[in-house]
């Protein structure tokens, strides 16, 4: 009777958080115990790629269920910040909106053993926490690329575009990042980066590029055909599923790479914090752990096969990421992003 009961409550929220916000997936793992506490996540990994480890972690305490909700960045951002208390964990891929989060008082400080032990520039101010280490890739259609050289830098696939629009127009793709936050966080990263970045996104626009909300799309439609290109695909999820999709390749450009961490935050009235922090610790270590049991579905921190020098290190927490989300700088970038993308 009580988890009826409990199921009824979840069902209830599920509802309410509908009506807030765009939910792309959700899913509830119930604790062993019908008594036990259920941690409400909010996050922007796919279900598929997460689940094992929710398994895991409940396998270790059974007591700890979780609703997880999947929603994009800029929702997450948008839910956090304006019904914070509902949610005991946030988890995202768009590290600057996490930093705004804190910043604008939305997240409150965490200290324990694991936060401790991450490296300095994976935390920020005891609010902000990363636990996985993730470069932007570009993922190819092998039929699309045949009898071409693989691009090892972007000038290298400006000139591969350009010196063949017919193969490539309509088929390229990339983030809309009006509405994607780790699109942005891309790339305005790409654009301190090189000025390559801009080049490239005009002859993107003059090949009419097609703009996607997130990875898994663009990973599916380079799969099919649809796609000869998919630039500044996360590179997790392309790693899963390269293996099955033959008629894709995964390439990492040689001239930098941007590398983002997944972060985890605790809203400042998260409704449980005790049992938050027990999964916020468990997220740390399966990121920092060398010896970490569990599942490895995403690249932890100390993923050797990472590099850390400058061209390839991860983007570091801090107060330059907020940049880019003041509101004249956005506004201005996105005017020159969309001028270079949109020139039909």
């Amino acid at each position: 009777m009580r988890l009826a009961c409990l199921a009824g409550l979840i069902a209830a929220a599920w509802a309410a958080a509908a009506a807030a916000f765009e939910i792309e997936d959700r899913a509830l793992f119930p604790p062993a115990n019908p008594d036990g506490t259920v941690l409400s996540v909010i996050s922007t990994a796919d279900l598929g790629v997460f689940a094992p480890l929710i398994e895991d972690f409940q396998a270790r305490y059974p007591d700890i269920g979780v609703d997880y909700i999947v929603a994009s960045s800029a929702e997450l951002a948008e839910a956090v910040s304006s019904d914070g208390a509902r949610f005991d964990l946030a988890i995202s891929s768009a590290m600057d909106l996490q930093l705004k989060l804190a910043n604008d008082g939305h997240a409150q400080a965490y200290r324990s053993a694991a936060t401790d032990a991450i490296p300095a520039w994976a935390a920020w101010r005891g609010q902000v926490f990363a636990f996985t280490r993730e470069p932007a890739v570009l993922v190819l259609s092998r039929e699309h690329f045949d009898g071409l050289p693989l691009p090892r830098t972007r000038q290298e696939l400006v000139t591969i575009l350009r010196e063949n629009p017919d193969r490539f127009r309509g088929r390229l793709g990339t983030y809309d990042i009006r509405d994607s936050g780790l699109g942005y966080l891309f790339a305005t990263q790409d654009a301190r980066n090189s000025d390559a970045y801009w080049r490239l996104s005009e002859v993107m626009g003059q090949l009419d590029a097609r703009l996607y909300c997130c990875s898994g799309e663009m990973i599916d439609d380079v799969a099919s055909g649809r796609l000869g290109l998919a630039y500044n695909v996360l590179g997790s999820y392309a790693a899963v599923r390269a293996p099955v999709e033959p008629g894709i390749r995964v390439v990492t450009l040689e001239d930098y790479a941007n590398v983002m961490l997944r972060t985890v935050l605790m809203p400042a009235a998260a409704p449980n914090p005790r049992a938050a922090g027990v999964l916020l610790d468990y997220l740390l270590r399966s990121g920092n752990d060398r010896d970490f049991a569990g599942p490895r579905v995403l690249p932890p921190l100390s993923d050797d096969r990472v590099p850390t020098d400058a061209a390839f290190g991860p983007i570091r927490l801090g107060p330059a990421l907020l940049v880019y989300l003041d509101r004249l700088n956005r506004v201005e970038f996105l005017r020159a992003w969309t001028s270079a993308m949109e020139q039909g």
